[in-house]
């Protein structure tokens, strides 16, 4: 059995074991031995052929091949510059920081780096994108810092508009005006809907407040600079939010069932969950943003991700195309922005990527949400999954015949495959395949699965924590996998700035043929759109009106922004 040689390390002491001391002599003869010629050029020439191996073993170490140690985050083409490690405990610490940590100005300055590391540091996990947000973008951002933080929460002028709320006073006169966002659904859908709510904030030039929820603090890093994004625990209406729904008398559309006069109200409830009906569905007719700019309050509760319909109201249009020339990257710059793991959420990710991912040449992710009913996995699921995987040459396929490793075997590309899932059924599987069976092109394949909940549970803290993270760590592939209507995946691919391969809602338990498709643009979708003409008044096929906004790949009635000229 060959074993490996002791490589002697820098700052070791080599050779331990030579007897050095033999070279010493006793003390008469010591000066005879020296001045022999014969045995003075001997001991020269082994001093001279010391010398030189101590000096390729320090070439070695000091410059070893590229395949000789894997780096902590995958070699990347960022700009960096050294940075000394924030000291944190329970965190994996990469040395280097990259110079463009502000994502050419998309991210405020302004903030203590300790308290939230991954703004920053998730950019050393993530490939150099070519997209750029537009310089109107950046600007209006800016003007909204601005804007929240005069008018944020325990501000002067915030106290004095919930004042007048509390009196039931309609401050239309107020500098501030506000659009709550109530937390409701899953995470993935809140994800989606604040990222929705926050740009109407900055069409309307209103101030966005976050109801905390259960859990919002704990998985978000506050975005904005100087000025907490949080409701006040005191917010005179935070009792009513459970209570609003599609029937509350302060809803917009009973609002206008009434014919009530809207003048002089100091707030009023936007129902936008997905049984709303079409009264409250006239929130996306140009005439009615008209009346509701004078309200101070506007509390909105919604599940779907509602921008497509933003850039159907013709009053926003221009201020739309401005501020996203690229129609296709609404998400994933208003993700970047606004969506920062907290501390105890990033050392979850960080810890997953540099234990499993990082050493990868090519990182997959795949994300599997199964809406049948039954304990699972199905055939039928798994079926589809490595159709998808294989036809499209996301995995390699696998070799039944015998396979030899050879001691002169190069080496191989390795792939890791990151799934999610509720289940743990599907990792096992494919793990199980690729442990079996070589590849016939030769990589080696890892698959890995960071939990296995078993179902959803929407207000257990540590189930969201979990599944941010994994939403997270989908976003640092290469190539994704998602499944039909996830807003899971909705949210991996935002962030991730990726177009992913979208699996085929399955129906009568059987795998669709073909099993998935390219998605048209990173975008999310839109599930349950108005089709409506507010000019005409009629039902009209909204996804037909405008070339950069069309029907989903996944859901035929849903709505998503394309790019008009983007390849698919």
């Amino acid at each position: 059995m060959k074993r490996f040689k002791k490589i002697t390390v820098p700052g070791t002491t080599p050779f331990s074991d030579q007897g050095y001391a033999a070279i010493s002599v006793g003390e008469t003869s010591e000066w005879k031995w020296w001045f022999n010629p014969i045995k003075l050029m001997g001991v020269f020439l082994v001093m001279l052929m010391g010398f030189s191996v101590l000096f390729s073993v320090s070439v070695v170490l000091n410059d070893p091949p590229s395949d000789f140690l894997w780096n902590v985050v995958d070699a990347r083409k960022f700009d960096f510059h050294s940075q000394k490690a924030v000291k944190e405990d329970d965190l994996p610490q990469p040395v280097l920081v990259p110079k463009d940590k502000l994502l050419s100005d998309l991210l405020p300055t302004g903030f203590d780096e300790n308290s939230c590391l991954s703004r920053y540091q998730s950019l050393l996990y993530r490939k150099e994108t070519p997209r750029k947000a537009s310089p109107y973008l950046i600007s209006k951002l800016r003007n909204y810092e601005s804007l929240h933080k005069k008018c944020g929460p325990h501000t002067k002028l915030y106290n004095q508009t919930v004042q007048d709320l509390k009196s039931g006073r309609s401050s239309h006169a107020s500098e501030c005006k506000y659009i709550v966002w109530v937390s409701f659904s899953g995470l993935g859908n809140r994800i989606l809907t604040l990222a929705s709510t926050f740009l109407y904030a900055l069409l309307t030039n209103r101030v966005l407040l976050v109801d905390p929820g259960v859990d919002i603090p704990e998985l978000f890093c506050e975005p904005f600079p100087e000025a907490s994004w949080l409701l006040p625990k005191d917010f005179p209406l935070t009792n009513k939010f459970k209570s609003f729904n599609q029937k509350s008398n302060e809803s917009y559309g009973n609002m206008l069932k009434s014919k009530n006069n809207l003048t002089e109200l100091p707030y009023v409830y936007l129902h936008l969950v997905h049984d709303y009906d079409d009264e409250d569905k006239l929130f996306f007719c140009n005439q009615d943003q008209i009346f509701l700019q004078k309200t101070p309050f506007l509390i909105m509760k919604t599940d779907n991700y509602f921008v497509p319909s933003l850039f159907l109201i013709p009053s926003f249009e221009q201020e739309l195309n401005d501020l996203f020339p690229d129609k296709e990257t609404v998400f994933h710059f208003l993700g970047r922005y606004l969506f920062h793991p907290t501390n105890s959420v990033w050392g979850l990710i960080s810890r997953y990527y540099q234990a499993y991912l990082s050493n990868a040449d090519v990182k997959v992710g795949i994300q599997i949400r199964v809406f049948d009913t039954g304990p699972g996995p199905f055939k039928h699921v798994l079926d589809q999954i490595l159709a998808c995987t294989m036809n499209e040459n996301i995995l390699p396929t696998i070799d039944q015949k015998p396979f030899i490793i050879t001691s002169s075997e190069k080496k191989k590309k390795t792939i890791a495959v990151l799934m999610t899932s509720l289940s743990s059924g599907y990792f096992e599987e494919v793990r199980n395949l690729y442990w079996e069976n070589p590849t016939v092109s030769g990589e080696w394949i890892g698959v890995y699965q960071p939990s296995h909940e078993e179902y959803q549970q929407t207000e257990k803290q540590n189930h969201n924590r979990k599944a941010w993270a994994e939403m997270y760590l989908l976003s640092f592939s290469d190539k994704l996998v998602t499944s039909s209507w996830s807003t899971f995946g909705y949210v991996a691919q935002g962030l991730g700035g990726l177009k992913p391969w979208i699996l085929y809602k399955p129906e009568n338990g059987t795998a669709p043929d073909p099993a998935c498709r390219r998605a048209m643009s990173m975008e999310p979708c839109f599930h349950a759109p108005p089709f409506y003409d507010c000019k005409m008044k009629r039902g009209v096929d909204t996804g037909a009106l405008v070339p950069h906004v069309k029907h989903c790949e996944d859901m035929s009635w849903g709505l998503k922004l394309v790019q008009q000229h983007a390849e698919l």
